[in-house]
This record gives structure tokens, sequence and C-alpha cells, in this order.
């Protein structure tokens, strides 16, 4: 039982390094990328980045304002000093007014262009090819949307752009100091290289921290996903002891990774808060040296404002640079994310690339024509063999054969979900892969075994991807038989809810047929539409079946054989080979592969009554 838990969890970590981000990115080429983003709201940055200095010279004025108020104390000038607490007041205001404008528009525009990835990004994995989420877990696909997007959105709420406002105020706090008493700055300037080879050093071992922090995340999203979606096989097995050890394992590989980042983070933290201590007392011990060395007490008592000025300073001075050490966290963690965010934009296994040609609306020879056909899923594990077939405009052609025989995988080829071998599949004369892939699906209407409802009402699934037409969802309801389905969940505003999980597998097959026929598209595929009905049900969607291919080019998948035998055409797939093909009853006297499954099926039917 553990070695197979530890297979699982090596199989899930594959799946989610699999991509190779565990190769270092440079930092200035992921921001590069994220540009062109920041670009389309480039009014809500420019205003942020101008505010950034001006908050800067602000808050670094606030200092120098309290030396020259400490100077007039000590000179006893009042006016004066009344004059420089008000300023130092409205430097205050102000600093905290242009701090919100800065920190609003700088949110805004973050938000703005994180939501405009967003959607790049699931826009393009709506473009990648099937074969892209045969091997990838869809967990990982989730997280890439939400976890990851949402990390990198903190570059622009508490990470980098807020870490350059930081780096300006430090700018602004040092030529300040300088301005002041350049020997006090200097000596405080020491305290920078340590600090900066200590931040080096934290800096690589973070990256590599929070790159196993998006690891394990999309393990934990990949292994959620799969429980979730096979809940019911856990129940029936008994499987739940188990599938919960397993996640605690995953589970704890995760936290040893945020362990780590932790551990990195309270490190850094630390390290600054020590050196600014040490820096403050450096300082006020070389003050206090340089003020015993002035001879008259009149200047030794003007130094005390220089000194109040620099605490004050070095407080501000490493606040910004204790706030990087925090914010280089999220950084981190932003970049860790866009690197697997970029990595998904880059994966170029598009879907239906390269057709461009309208499919024709008419053709004087064969509707479908299969030349010469090999495909395989992976190299020497072929699935079909040298399939050749024609299928003329509006014949009704069945498929059968047993499981693995290639039946739908055909199908899919039609519509172009994975690539066929350039000249193997023909539409109205038209290599599918010359087709455009829009023009050439929306040409057929599917049925499949597995049908998937969407969460919303069941006219949005009736018409889906078109505009509601409520007449038009009727009249095909009424044709599939399905008026008193529809009428029994509240019409078609009914309630469809995610997955359809409300349906029975048979309620959501007649929806996919009221779909289908909703449509009205010229080529029809049934893909083992009736394996989840009735008997009864079966018998009111053979009819519905027969008006809905009738005039149309049909392609009709069934194990059951007693709903193909009007076919005008079977085709009997054996192996991956076609290896038979005649009517009904031509196919019986063949005495073949068909005349045994027939026989086996109704076996099988009078033993089951």
């Amino acid at each position: 039982m553990n070695r197979n838990r530890e297979e699982r969890r090596r199989f899930l970590l594959a799946k989610s390094t699999e991509e190779g981000l565990d190769v270092p990115t440079q930092d200035i080429r992921l921001l590069g990328r994220l540009f062109p983003y920041i670009r389309q709201f480039s009014f809500l940055f420019t205003v942020a980045l101008i505010l950034m200095p001006i908050m800067a010279a602000l808050s670094a004025a606030q200092p120098a304002i309290i030396k020259y108020a400490v100077d007039a104390m000590v000179a006893e000038e009042l006016d004066t000093l009344t004059k420089f607490a008000l300023l130092f007041l409205g430097a205050v205001v102000a600093e905290f007014v242009v701090g919100f404008i800065q920190t609003y528009t700088m949110q805004l525009g973050g938000q703005k262009a994180t939501a405009a990835l967003r959607s790049d990004v699931f826009n393009h994995i709506e473009r990648l090819s099937m074969s892209y989420f045969d091997r990838t877990p869809i967990g990982r696909v989730v997280t890439r949307v939400t976890n990851d997007i949402d990390s990198l959105a903190e570059l622009f709420s508490t990470g980098a752009i807020t870490a350059a406002a930081d780096l300006l105020k430090l700018a602004f706090y040092a030529i300040a100091m300088m301005l002041i008493d350049l020997r006090l700055a200097l000596f405080t300037f020491l305290a920078l290289p340590p600090l900066l080879i200590l931040v080096n050093f934290f800096r690589k071992r973070a990256r590599k921290a929070f790159r196993a922090i998006r690891f394990a995340i999309a393990q934990l999203n990949t292994y959620m996903a799969e429980q979730v979606s096979g809940l019911a096989v856990v129940k029936a097995y008994g499987k739940e002891r188990e599938s919960a050890e397993e996640y605690s394992s995953i589970n704890d590989d995760y936290r040893r990774a945020n362990y780590s980042a932790i551990r990195y983070d309270a490190l850094l933290y630390s390290v600054v808060e020590a050196i600014a201590a040490v820096a403050i007392a450096g300082v006020l011990y070389f003050a206090a040296g340089e003020a015993l060395g002035l001879e008259a007490n009149a200047l030794a008592a003007a130094y005390i404002g220089t000194v109040v000025a620099f605490y004050e300073f070095i407080q501000r001075f490493f606040i910004p640079i204790r706030d990087l050490a925090t914010k280089y966290t999220v950084i981190q963690q932003g970049l860790a994310s866009a690197e697997r965010i970029f990595a998904t934009l880059d994966i170029d296994e598009l879907d239906g690339v390269g057709g461009k040609s309208p499919l024709p609306e008419e053709h004087e020879g064969p509707a479908i024509e299969i030349r010469d056909l090999s495909f395989a899923y992976r190299p020497g594990q072929p699935v079909l063999e040298k399939i050749a077939f024609t299928i003329e405009r509006g014949e009704r052609v069945a498929i059968v054969g047993s499981t693995g025989s290639g039946k739908t995988t055909l199908t899919s080829l039609l519509l172009r979900l994975y690539e066929p071998p350039k000249g193997s599949v023909f539409i109205r004369g038209c290599d599918v892969r010359e087709l455009d892939v829009d023009a050439l699906r929306s040409a057929f209407s599917v049925v499949p075994q597995d049908v998937f409802l969407f969460s919303g009402t069941i006219l949005d699934n009736i018409a889906l991807g078109t505009e509601p037409d409520r007449e038009r969802a009727r009249h095909a309801i009424e044709r599939v038989s399905a008026g008193p389905l529809v009428a029994s969940r509240g019409g078609l505003d009914g309630i469809v809810s995610e997955r359809g999980q409300n349906f029975s597998a048979g309620e959501r097959q007649l929806l996919a047929f009221a779909r289908a026929v909703y449509h009205d598209r010229p080529f029809l595929i049934l893909d083992e539409a009736t394996a989840n009905v009735d008997s009864e049900t079966e018998a009111e969607l053979e009819r519905a079946v027969h008006h809905a291919t009738e005039g149309r080019t049909s392609i009709i998948i069934a194990h059951r054989l007693s709903t193909i035998r009007d076919a005008d055409r079977i085709l009997v797939f054996h192996r991956g080979r076609l290896a038979e093909s005649g009517t009904h009853d031509e196919l019986i006297a063949k005495d073949g592969i068909y005349r045994r499954l027939h026989a086996l099926h109704f076996e099988s039917d009078q033993k089951i009554a």
C-alpha cells in the first residue's frame, strides 16, 4: 500500500515538474514579459510613477525639518520653531495624500494588468490541443489561472512596484543625510555592503523555496481535482482513509516547502533588524565623539539637531530595507509564479493551427472521405491502421466494434481534436488540416457518450455557443421526446448545476440530443448516444434519431446493435482496422465479426430478460 502511494506521489510530482520549470529564469526577462500588460494601462502606472519621487521627497524632508526645528528650539526661537512645526505637519499630510493616490492608482493598474494576463492565459489554454490535456493534470491547469495569477498580482500590491518606491526613499534619505553631514552619512552607509551580501545570499535560496511551493500547490490541486471527480468511486470502494493519508502526505510536502520559505524570510528580516540596531548605536557613538570634539558649547548644542535628524533618518532608512526584505519574498513568489505562467503561454501545441480555408457549401463527391488513415496517441501504439472509406451526403453510417478499436478516435480526427496525418481525412473534398477549425467544427453536431452540461439553465445548455431561441429550443426538445423531462425541471429556465449533476446520465443524454437537433448542422456524430438510457427511452430516441439524421450525413457509433439496424451502411472496426462493411443483412450473411457481435449482443439481452 505504501509503495503504491509513493508511486502515485512520484507521478504527481512528475506531472508538476514536467514543464521544466526548475531551470532558473532571469528576473529582468520575466518583468520584461509583463511590460505589454502594464503598457495597456500606462496612464495609471505613469501617475503612480510620477508620484513616487514626490512621496519620497516629502518623506525625506521630514527629518530635515525636525533638525531645523530642534536647532530653533535650542536657540530659543519660538516663532521659527512654530513655522517648522507647521511645515512638518504639512509634509506629513501631503505625504499621506500623495501616498494614497500613488498606492490606489498603482494597485488599480496592477489589477487591470493581471486581469488581462489571466484572460490571455485562459484563452491560450482553450486553444491548446487535446494531446496537451491528455497528459496534463487538471489541477495544474487550474493553478495557473488562479493561484499563480493571484501570486503575480501581489507584485503590484505589495511587491516589485512598492519596492521601487522604497528604493527611491532610500536614495532621497541618502542625499539628505549627505547634505546635512557627509561624515555621519558615510559612517551610516558602512552597514550597506554586508547587508547587500546577505540579501543576495538569501535571494538565491528564496527563489528555490518558492518554486518548490508552486510545485507543491500544483500537486495538491491535481490530487484534489482527481479525488473530487471520483468521489463516488472513492466512497463505493471504501478508499476514504487511504485518500486522506495520500492527501496528508502531499500536504506535508507543501508544508515543508513553506517552512523553507518562512525560514529564509524570518532570517532575512532578523538580519536587517540587527544591522539597523547596530547602525543606530554606531552613529550615536560616532556623533557623540564628534560633539565632544567641538570646542564651543554653542556648536556642540547646535549639533544636537543633526544627531536627532540622523536618528530619525536611520530609523526611516532601515524601514524600507526591512520592508524590502519582506517584499522580496513576495517578489520571489511572484516571479516563481511568473515562470510557470509564461511557460504555459509558451506552449505551442495549439489546436487547429494552419488551416484557413472555409468549408465549401456544396461538393459533388463524398461528404466524408478517409484515405489510408493511421493514427497513434503514442509512438509504436497505433489506434487506427490504414483505414479507408467514404460517406456520401445524407448517408447514415454506423460504426461498431469492440472497446478500443478506434471508433471514437476516428470522430476526434474528423473534428480535428487531434491532428490527423496530412492527406488522410477529407470533408467535402477538403483536407481537414487545411480547413479553418471553427468552420470545420461548426458543421458538426455531436452527441457524446459522456455528456457535459454547464452551470446555467436548460436553455443555455441547449443553445450552447449561440444566442438562445426559445421557440427553436422547444421544437428541438419535442423532437427528442424530452418535453416531460424539461417540464419537470421548471421549463427552459430550469437550473442546471455544475456538470449537470442534478440530472441523471440518461437525462443528460436527452438534453444532448436536443442540443444537436437545435443546432441543425449538416453533419451529425452520435457516439454511444443511447448508452445511458433505458429501453423505453431508447425507443423514443431511436425515433428522434431517425428524424434528426434524415437528410444529414450521420455517423452513429453504437454498442447496442439494435439501434443501427436501419443504417445505410455499417462499418466494423477490429483492432484498429476496418474489418467489414455493408448493410445489416449483408453483414449477417457474411458470418463474420459483425454476426458474432450481433449474436453475443442478443444472447446477452435474452439472459437479462
